[in-house]
């Protein structure tokens, strides 16, 4: 991990136009003709396109390029069984802290995970706000604001994945009173992020211009709008049946996609945007005129032997899993998901017609016998780009294998397991396994469905999500030996002290 940091910020063309300002009533204030403000700055389409880019600047974190890694991947990955924490993560009181389940509701690293995910929220509000009395051409205006709806939802939804209650903000703040706001139930949450994607899939396009691409789809409405449907069904068992079929009807609507059989093209920056990609945070090179959308995430993930600085590893766990199944793909060896997901002491790595570890064998780069693995997702396809301080390697949010293996899980919760199994076959041929049989139980297809999740989402940060909505996270921590976990208590993150300090109506 790097220190004395310099730090690369979006540009954000209209940043001070869209902080909040507040002012004493009995100060005189005086505003420069000038200068931009909330109030002025909205005068036609150009503004408004501005305004939704600064809305979109806050997903995943992504508004630095060392804390992008920092933030997002200690808060959600760390309490996974397929991740470890690395030697240098030790060093860093907040992220053991995430590991251990120790962590107080001053935890610096979840704190600016809220914080960023409320700015995006802000920035939304304004331009859902802002847009509509702007004369503009009609069709332009409805997808502005719908993409706006979608990413308030989203951002929403980020959050409620990670705290019990939240805030819903559905309005712009322009006063300090606003800021004082209850915590809404989950029901209410869950109400407000599928009122705003159901607003929003009829207005956003298929599929976005050349010049918008990574801008939200009606295929990621829809994407996110099943999987709030089928999460909040495990919560609301009395509506269980009804919130399936309607996360069935959604998971359904999301089409023009397909898998890639070029697995890791799609984590080392050479297949952005893939077939399969429905919803992806975007990443490039260009510098012109100063710009830094470009990460440190390689070294974050990298270990040691490979010039990382050794932050997260793969556990040994998900090793077992991705060879549960034994040698039995097409291609004779274990699952393909395994060897374009980790690097790990296989003959694979030491053959180097397969290209081995970065042009060398697994033996040269970690020593004959070991047992080390590092990550092999997210980084860069070759070793020059894997040396270099930043990178820009997309990262897929949204896969049309998520949405495969979420209909699966649906229709299984449904009882029609036969509906379930060619939906899990199709992600497992592309992997180079075998069908599963059409006659598995519903308790069987569970079983598969968990497998499927582990090896093709690994470090992609949706395990914990799923071990909490079958109710196992417990049980799946435990068995690894991290016996501190407490669903009680850290099934959600407690909400940060620094939202407590700042809003009256939250003790």
């Amino acid at each position: 991990m790097k220190k004395n940091r310099i730090n690369y910020k979006w540009i954000l063309c209209i940043a001070c136009a869209l902080s909040t300002t507040f002012s004493c009533s009995d100060k005189l204030d005086l505003t420069s003709p000038d200068k931009l403000t909330s109030d002025n700055f909205w005068r036609n389409a150009e503004d408004a396109e501005s305004g939704l880019s600064a809305a979109y600047s806050q997903l995943e974190a992504a508004t630095d390029v060392w804390e992008f890694a920092e933030v997002k991947f200690p808060v959600e990955a760390y309490r996974e069984d397929v991740c470890e924490i690395g030697s240098d993560a030790l060093n860093y009181q907040t992220w053991v802290e995430l590991y251990n389940f120790s962590y107080t509701n001053g935890n610096s690293q979840f704190t600016a995970y809220w914080s960023k995910a409320y700015r995006g929220i802000s920035y939304a509000n304004q331009v859902i706000e802002k847009t509509a009395p702007i004369e503009m051409d009609a069709n332009k205006k409805n997808q502005i604001i719908a993409e706006a709806k979608f990413l308030r939802a989203y951002y929403h939804l980020k959050l409620l994945l990670n705290w019990e209650k939240i805030v819903v903000r559905d309005q712009y703040i322009t006063s300090e009173g606003k800021i004082n706001k209850a915590l809404s139930t989950r029901d209410e949450a869950w109400a407000f992020i599928i009122g705003d994607l159901e607003a929003a899939v009829g207005n956003l396009p298929v599929k976005q211009e050349a010049a918008n691409v990574g801008r939200a789809t009606r295929g990621a409405a829809n994407a996110y709008l099943g999987y709030s449907y089928l999460t909040s069904a495990y919560e609301n068992t009395a509506k269980k049946d009804e919130l399936l079929g309607k996360a069935e009807q959604a998971f359904k609507a999301v089409s023009g996609y397909s898998l890639e059989k070029d697995f890791l093209s799609m984590f080392d920056g050479t297949n952005k945007n893939s077939a399969e990609s429905i919803f992806e945070l975007q990443f490039t090179d260009n510098t012109a005129n100063g710009a830094s959308y470009r990460t440190a995430l390689h070294k974050w993930i990298a270990v040691g032997e490979l010039g990382g600085w050794d932050e997260i590893l793969p556990s040994k766990m998900l090793l077992n899993e991705f060879k549960k199944e034994g040698k039995i793909a097409t291609t004779g060896r274990y699952d393909s998901r395994m060897y374009q997901t980790v690097f790990c002491n296989d003959p694979y790595f030491n053959d180097l017609k397969n290209g081995g570890v970065y042009g060398f064998t697994y033996d040269e780069i970690f020593g004959a016998g070991s047992d080390r693995a590092s990550f092999r997702k997210y980084l860069p396809r070759t070793a020059a780009d894997l040396d270099k301080s930043r990178t820009a390697v997309n990262l897929p949010l949204m896969r049309y294998a998520d949405v495969l293996l979420l209909l699966a899980e649906t229709l299984n919760e449904r009882n029609r397991p036969a509906d379930a199994i060619p939906l899990i076959n199709q992600v497992r041929q592309r992997a180079d396994m075998p069908a599963l049989p059409l006659n598995l139980s519903v308790t069987e297809v569970k079983k598969r469905i968990e497998h499927e999740r582990i090896v093709e989402f690994a470090l992609e940060n949706t395990r914990f999500y799923d071990m909490r909505r079958w109710g196992k996270a417990k049980e799946a921590l435990q068995a690894i030996g991290r016996n501190s976990f407490d669903p009680a208590k850290h099934n959600f993150y407690p909400v940060p002290l620094l939202e407590i300090k700042s809003n009256d109506k939250i003790n």
